[in-house]
């Protein structure tokens, strides 16, 4: 590999504007050419702003850069690949202020969650919440949280300023029965990690990086209620790591209402990929489907936790996705060691069929106890 062809092609990428400029992800082929490179890039005398252009991914061999179409260097492609950092969303519907939660959420009391507490309660067990942060200060989250990480700001804790974040963390693990809600494993603990903006959206990059630091500091579980359309071979790679690590990942469908597709990276293999039904165990008509979807879990007009200490309603199949995440944290309290692919295969094993579905079989919603007694089987 000519790595100064890279260095320079590199130098002359940063030197220009960056307007009509995207975001793109720079992976090297072999690991050893990416960890030459990095010895020689840092080595270098270039500037602080030239330094701090580029994001770097060591579990994927890569970084990320603005780069304009006219910068690629397709005599550089046979040693490097090069790909879109595209724009992620959160997988939340309208929102809207409700009161105070007491007690029981609708969804956590129809997975069958309560009925297990006498068993487990996901104590000990760690989840990776890759969202918009949290809000540290929420009375039914306190007992819940460890301090996590701020990708978009590393000095700072991982704020929630957008609300999504805290939504998801309170279905997983509010721990507050007296005074207000509780989640589904009330004694798991959250760790969020800050990928997304107050508007919800992160880079692929921010994610990749989320997902490399619940390796390092070995999670059990990832939540991700997030997507986009498009495949990302860096994504993948970062999800491979994890699922090889023996991190269970849960991933969110989409909410275009799509009969036969879903959104990635729900639609790895690697990942156990949720879609949302509602009171009437039926499949909610905003939740992607198909053959892609390994469990469904409720996610229709779900009240949890939200900023300044509030509660609100919302749906989506990301408020499915942290049922299941729930779910996985009793599960994985109960019988610790399970692999990824393992608890994959107790929960499509233990479904309850869902109503006014053609095939029964084929797909169904959590159900925590059945969820347990196939696992002890």
């Amino acid at each position: 590999m000519d790595r100064t062809a890279i260095l320079r092609w590199l130098h002359s990428a940063l030197a220009k504007p960056a307007n009509r400029a995207k975001r793109r992800i720079i992976r090297f082929q072999q690991h050893s050419d990416y960890k030459r490179f990095l010895h020689e890039w840092s080595g270098l005398n270039t500037s602080p702003a030239s330094q701090n252009a580029i994001r770097h991914l060591p579990a994927i061999a890569a970084f990320s850069l603005l780069l304009s179409d006219e910068e690629l260097a397709p005599r550089l492609h046979e040693s490097i690949w090069i790909e879109d950092d595209p724009l992620v969303t959160v997988h939340g519907t309208v929102h809207k202020p409700a009161a105070r939660e007491r007690g029981i959420p609708w969804g956590v009391g129809q997975i069958r969650a309560p009925q297990a507490w006498s068993t487990t309660t996901g104590h000990r067990i760690k989840v990776g919440v890759i969202d918009t942060g949290v809000d540290f200060s929420h009375p039914d989250l306190k007992q819940s949280l460890a301090r996590g990480i701020n990708l978009l700001n590393r000095g700072s804790l991982p704020h929630d300023d957008n609300g999504h974040g805290t939504h998801i963390a309170g279905t997983i693990a509010a721990a507050n029965q007296l005074h207000g809600m509780i989640g589904v494993a009330p004694r798991s603990t959250i760790y969020p990690v800050k990928a997304f903006d107050q508007n919800g959206s992160a880079f692929v990059s921010d994610i990749i990086l989320g997902i490399d630091w619940c390796v390092r500091n070995r999670m059990d579980i990832i939540n991700m209620s997030f997507g986009m359309k498009t495949r990302s071979k860096s994504l993948l790679s970062a999800v491979t790591n994890a699922y090889n690590a023996g991190i269970i990942i849960i991933a969110s469908s989409g909410n275009d209402g799509k009969r036969k597709s879903i959104d990635y990276p729900a639609r790895y293999s690697q990942t156990i990929s949720v879609a949302a039904t509602n009171r009437l165990r039926r499949v909610a008509l905003f939740s992607n489907r198909g053959t892609y979807v390994d469990i469904f879990a409720p996610g229709d007009k779900i009240l949890s936790a939200w900023l300044r200490g509030k509660y609100n309603e919302m749906s989506g199949t990301s408020m499915a996705t942290s049922h299941v995440s729930g779910a996985v944290a009793l599960l994985l309290a109960h019988r610790p060691g399970l692999s990824p692919a393992e608890i994959k295969s107790i929960l499509r094993r233990s479904m309850t069929p869902l109503r006014g579905t053609k095939t029964p079989r084929q797909t169904g919603e959590l159900d925590v106890m059945r969820m347990l007694q196939a696992a002890d089987r």
